[in-house]
C-alpha cells in the first residue's frame, strides 16, 4: 500500500472507528464488537507508524499521549467558570429565587432546567474546525490547567466532532462538562487495590480528580474515566440551557439529557430532587450528590450575573446529609500543637456519601458524656458533602454489654505527661512532648509563620524520625549528605529543599513572633507585640533580641498592650522565661536567620482607621494586604463592628459585606483599595 492509498484508508478508519466509539459510549449501542473494534484499531495504529506524517491530533490512536508532561501549563479562560452555590432545603431555594427577583426588580417567570449534579471534576473542551485543541481544569475560575493529554485518553470526549455532528460546528468552540468514574469501575480499582495490599481509594470524585492530575497520561487511560458535557460557552443562538443540551448532542457530546427535566414551579423542582433522592439514586451508574437547578431563560440568567465564583441564576440543591450506622472499634487521643488532647473514633469502615469513613471527630471529651458513647458500641455517622464525618447518634438498644465506657486518660498518651484542664480543653503539660514537637514544626514552617515550601507533615516526621529535628531551630541546620542518604531523598530532592529555607532565613517581626507557637498568641496579636516594640523604639535585628525587649516587659506591661489580656500576657511572660526557648532563638541567630524591618511606614497614612477585608482579591493575598495596612499604620480587623472605617469587597464576599452595608459602614473596591494604598 503506497502513501496515498494509506492515506484514504486512514480516513475511513477514523471515521468509522469514531462511529463505533460514539454509538457505543455515548448512545449505548453496540455494532460491533470489542474485538473486531480493537482489529481496526490496531490496523490504523500499523498504517500510522508505516506513515508517521499522517498522525493527526484527533486520531483515536493519540488517545493515550507519550511521554509523562514534567509539569501542567496554566490556562486562561476566555470566560470565568463558576462554581455553584449550595441549598438543602425547600426554605434555602426559596430564599435563593427570592434573592434573584429581588436582585432583577421583578418576578420571574418560573421555569428551571433540571439536571443530576454529578460528583466529578470540572472541565473545558476547546476545539478549532471540530477537532479537540486544548482541555483544562476549573482551577480558581480564571486559571486552569492543561490536561489535554489526559482528557483524550476519555472515550466518552470525541476527539474530531466532524465524523457525528448533525450540525454545522463553529470555527472555534467551547464547552464545559465533568469527567467522574463509575461505581463499578471504581469498586474494580479497589478491588485491585486490596489485592496489590494497598490503600483503597477513599472516594470515586477524588480518584477522577486525581486522575485528571496526573504527569502520565497512560495512568488516566488506564481508570476508565467517563463524561458528560452540560455547558455551551460558545454562542451558537442558543435562547434557554434546553437549548444548549440540545445543541451538545447534536454535535456528538455525551450529554445524559434523558435525565433532565423542564420545571415551571418550584413544587416540580422539589418533586425532582425528592424522586431521585433514595433508590432510584442509588441505581444510578455513577455518584450524584444534587441536583441542579438552572434558569432556564439565558437572557433571565446572563442579567442576573455572577456574585463572586458563583451565578445568581443556579444553584445546586443538594441531597440530606447521608447517614449510615457502624461499630466503634475503639478512642484514641490525638495531641495538637498547643497540647491539645482531642478524641477520635476508630471505626469498622462504613460507606457514608460514597466515601469510605474509617474515623469520625468526637470533638471534645464533653461530646463523648453528652453522647454516652460507648467503646463497642453500634453508632450513625452523618456526612454532607465534604464535611468531616461525625457521631450523632448511639444505638444504644444494640448493645450485648461488652461495651466499654471511655475513660480521660489520666496521662498524655504521647509522653506520659500530666494533663491539665482549661474550660472544656485538656492538655499536655509537658512543652516537650513529641506530638507538640511535630505539630510545632509544622506552624513554624507554615504559610504565616516561616513559609518554608516543601516541609510538608510526612518530611517533617520524617525528619524527626531520623533524629534530625529536635527543635524548629534545627531546620536552618539540616546537613545536605544526611538528607540523601534517606530512602526516596536525592540530590535534587534535598537541593530543593535546603535552598528554600534558605531563602527564608530573613523575615519580619510579626511573623517570627507568630512563629514561636507561644500558647494563645495569633497573627494579630503578633503584629500588635512587633507594634508596642518599635512604639518603644526597642531593636530587633535578630531572633535572641526578643529576650531583651518583648521578654523584658512586666506582666503589666505586657497587659496594657491592646488585645493583650491577663492569659495572653502570662504565656508571653512565662515563654521568655524558659531556658529551653532562649536556647532555641539562640540557635536562629546562630543559623542566620534575621529580622528584617516591616513596621509602620513613615506617612502614617492609615493611621486609626480599621480595615475589614471580605471575599478573594486578585492582586494580593489576604495576608498581603493585612500586612500593606499594618505599614502604613492602619489596622486590620476579622469583624464588622460600628467603629470599622472600611469594608474591602473582593470577590465573593461574605456576609461581612451585608452587616457593613446595614451599619453604613464604607465599601471600597479592590481598585479603590489599591488606589488608597498607593
Amino acid at each position: 500500500m503506497n502513501r496515498t492509498e494509506a492515506s484514504v484508508r486512514i480516513t475511513k478508519l477514523k471515521k468509522e472507528i469514531e462511529r463505533y466509539r460514539h454509538a457505543y459510549h455515548v448512545e449505548d449501542k453496540s455494532l460491533i464488537s470489542d474485538a473486531a473494534h480493537d482489529s481496526l484499531k490496531r490496523e490504523l495504529f500499523r498504517l500510522e507508524q508505516q506513515y508517521p506524517d499522517l498522525i493527526t491530533p484527533d486520531s483515536p490512536t493519540q488517545r493515550i499521549g507519550g511521554e509523562p508532561a514534567k509539569q501542567f501549563k496554566k490556562v486562561r479562560h476566555e470566560a470565568r467558570m463558576t462554581s455553584f452555590n449550595d441549598a438543602f432545603n425547600e426554605e434555602e431555594i426559596r430564599a435563593w429565587l427570592s434573592r434573584a427577583e429581588s436582585y432583577l426588580g421583578t418576578k420571574i417567570k418560573p421555569e428551571f432546567y433540571l439536571e443530576l449534579k454529578i460528583d466529578g471534576f470540572a472541565i473545558e473542551l476547546v476545539y478549532e474546525n471540530g477537532i479537540l485543541v486544548q482541555g483544562s481544569t476549573r482551577g480558581d475560575g480564571s486559571i486552569g490547567e492543561d490536561v489535554t493529554d489526559n482528557l483524550r485518553t476519555i472515550e466518552a470526549i470525541p476527539l474530531n466532532l466532524n465524523h457525528t455532528a448533525k450540525i454545522n460546528i463553529p470555527p472555534k468552540l467551547i464547552v464545559r462538562g465533568e469527567v467522574f468514574i463509575s461505581k463499578e469501575e471504581f469498586i474494580r480499582m479497589n478491588r485491585a487495590q486490596e489485592q496489590r495490599g494497598e490503600k483503597p481509594y477513599a472516594n470515586p470524585r477524588n480518584l477522577a480528580a486525581g486522575s485528571i492530575r496526573q504527569l502520565d497520561p497512560k495512568v488516566a487511560s488506564s481508570r476508565k474515566l467517563d463524561s458528560f458535557i452540560y455547558s455551551l460557552v460558545t454562542d451558537m443562538g442558543q435562547k434557554t440551557h434546553a437549548d444548549e443540551h440540545g445543541l451538545l448532542a447534536k454535535m456528538g457530546f455525551k450529554t445524559d439529557n434523558k435525565h433532565h427535566q423542564i420545571a415551571r414551579s418550584l413544587d416540580e423542582v422539589f418533586r425532582y430532587k425528592d424522586g431521585w433522592e433514595g433508590s432510584r439514586r442509588d441505581a444510578l451508574p455513577y455518584q450524584i450528590d444534587g441536583v441542579v437547578v438552572i434558569i432556564n431563560s439565558n437572557e433571565i440568567y446572563e442579567k442576573l450575573g455572577v456574585v463572586g465564583k458563583t451565578p445568581r441564576g443556579a444553584i445546586a440543591y443538594k441531597f440530606e446529609p447521608e447517614e449510615a450506622t457502624t461499630r466503634l472499634i475503639d478512642i484514641r487521643v490525638q495531641v495538637g500543637r498547643t497540647g491539645a488532647l482531642t478524641p477520635v473514633a476508630i471505626l469498622e469502615p462504613v460507606e457514608v456519601g460514597g466515601v469510605t469513613v474509617k474515623h469520625a471527630t468526637l470533638h471534645n471529651f464533653d461530646q463523648i458524656a453528652r453522647l454516652g458513647v460507648r467503646i463497642g458500641d453500634t453508632v450513625v455517622i452523618s456526612r454532607a458533602g465534604d464535611v468531616i464525618p461525625q457521631i450523632t447518634q448511639v444505638l444504644a438498644n444494640l448493645r450485648t454489654g461488652k461495651e466499654k465506657k471511655f475513660s480521660l486518660p489520666e496521662k498524655c498518651p504521647i509522653d506520659g505527661s500530666k494533663i491539665v484542664k482549661e474550660g472544656a480543653i485538656h492538655r499536655c503539660a509537658n512543652l516537650e512532648c513529641g506530638a507538640r514537637l511535630r505539630e510545632g514544626m509544622s506552624h513554624f514552617v507554615s504559610r504565616t509563620a516561616f513559609d518554608i515550601r516543601g516541609l510538608g507533615a510526612k518530611i517533617i516526621d520524617k525528619f524527626i524520625e531520623e533524629g534530625f529535628l529536635l527543635d524548629p531551630a534545627d531546620i536552618f541546620h539540616l546537613d545536605r549528605e544526611e538528607l540523601t542518604s534517606l530512602p526516596g531523598f536525592g540530590e535534587r530532592s534535598a537541593d530543593n529543599i535546603l535552598s528554600e529555607i534558605e531563602k527564608r532565613k530573613r523575615i519580619s517581626l510579626p511573623r517570627l513572633i507568630y512563629s514561636l507557637g507561644i500558647l494563645h498568641i495569633g497573627e494579630e496579636t503578633s503584629h500588635a507585640f512587633a507594634d508596642e516594640l518599635q512604639a518603644r523604639n526597642m531593636q530587633v535585628r535578630q531572633p535572641s533580641d526578643l529576650i531583651a525587649t518583648l521578654g523584658k516587659l512586666s506582666l503589666g506591661e505586657l497587659m496594657k498592650i491592646p488585645d493583650v489580656g491577663p492569659k495572653i500576657g502570662e504565656s508571653v511572660h512565662a515563654w521568655f522565661r524558659s531556658e529551653r526557648n532562649k536556647q532555641l532563638l539562640s540557635r536562629l541567630d546562630k543559623a542566620g536567620v534575621a529580622v528584617i524591618s516591616g513596621g509602620i511606614s513613615a506617612s502614617h497614612k492609615l493611621a486609626g482607621r480599621s480595615f475589614v477585608i471580605t471575599g478573594t482579591l486578585e492582586a494580593m493575598s489576604r495576608e498581603e494586604a493585612q500586612e500593606k495596612i499594618r505599614r502604613l499604620g492602619g489596622h486590620p480587623a476579622d469583624s464588622v463592628g460600628v467603629k470599622t472605617n472600611y469594608v474591602v469587597a473582593g470577590e465573593n464576599p461574605g456576609s461581612k459585606l451585608d452587616k457593613a452595608k446595614r451599619l453604613g459602614v464604607q465599601i471600597l473596591t479592590e481598585k479603590e483599595f489599591r488606589k488608597m494604598l498607593g
